[in-house]
């Protein structure tokens, strides 16, 4: 692979403000890529990466606020990403919304939110980013989970939307090709969340279960996404797992 694969190509990274999302924007900028960032709430971190990536080369990270739950604003954001750089070579969807919802307390609201961010909404941004991508030759990578196939207790709802999201993976580059890849990453332990969901015991089960004995880094998974996007050319409809090899221990 050379050293900029992606110069002078343009992605939208949904959530890429924070943690997974701006390690793949930091990515992609290092190899030679523009991006267009989404955001909803984290305005500062996002114009922090901003100002950050474009201190060495200008005017390479457009930034686009959009509140993903708001499906009318799906293909305005997308529209807006095509013509950020005049091109759309690839749509990243990370953006995603997390919290247990234990059965007998899920209703309507964290559905809509889950479900929302985590399925619908790569599916409509997919759906109008694919003109602008057939004309590019380009990819979609969805942000999947160990937890689509290895639910995890007290999160149905979120399990539920990521396992949607693996088949859509697989339904859209079966309907997208052959001029449009589409492929996943699904991440195990990458970081821990910074809100305190899991107690210690839980953390050092999830250790205990990954066969490498240690958590993710979001340079992992930032790192096979850039391969998915940028030296791939014969994978889609694939579902890598970056998990530690947890997947494979459980």
């Amino acid at each position: 692979m050379s050293i900029f694969p992606l110069s002078g190509k343009a992605f939208l990274v949904t959530g890429g403000a924070k943690r997974i999302g701006a390690a793949i924007v930091k990515a992609l900028h290092g190899a030679g890529a523009s991006s267009i960032l989404h955001y909803r709430d984290s305005a500062q971190e996002a114009t922090d990466l901003a100002l950050s990536l474009c201190w060495n080369r200008p005017d390479s990270i457009k930034l686009i606020r959009a509140d993903l739950l708001d499906s009318a604003a799906l293909a305005t954001l997308v529209e807006s990403a095509a013509q950020a750089f005049g091109r759309l070579d690839g749509l990243v969807n990370n953006a995603s919304s997390f919290y247990p919802t234990p059965l007998g307390q899920i209703d309507a609201n964290a559905w809509d939110d889950l479900v929302g961010s985590n399925l619908k909404a790569p599916l409509f941004l997919s759906q109008a980013a694919w003109p602008h991508l057939k004309e590019s030759g380009g990819a979609i990578v969805n942000i999947v989970d160990i937890n689509a196939e290895r639910p995890l207790a007290g999160f149905s709802t979120y399990c539920a939307a990521k396992a949607g999201l693996l088949c859509l993976t697989r339904a859209l580059a079966t309907e997208m090709g052959p001029q449009v890849r589409v492929n996943g990453v699904s991440p195990g332990a990458i970081e821990w969340p910074s809100d305190n969901l899991f107690d210690a015991q839980v953390k050092a089960h999830m250790i205990e279960a990954t066969p490498l004995k240690r958590i993710g880094d979001p340079t992992d998974i930032a790192r096979t996404v850039l391969f998915l996007l940028a030296d791939a050319p014969y994978i889609t409809g694939q579902i890598l797992a970056v998990d530690g090899g947890r997947s494979a221990h459980l």
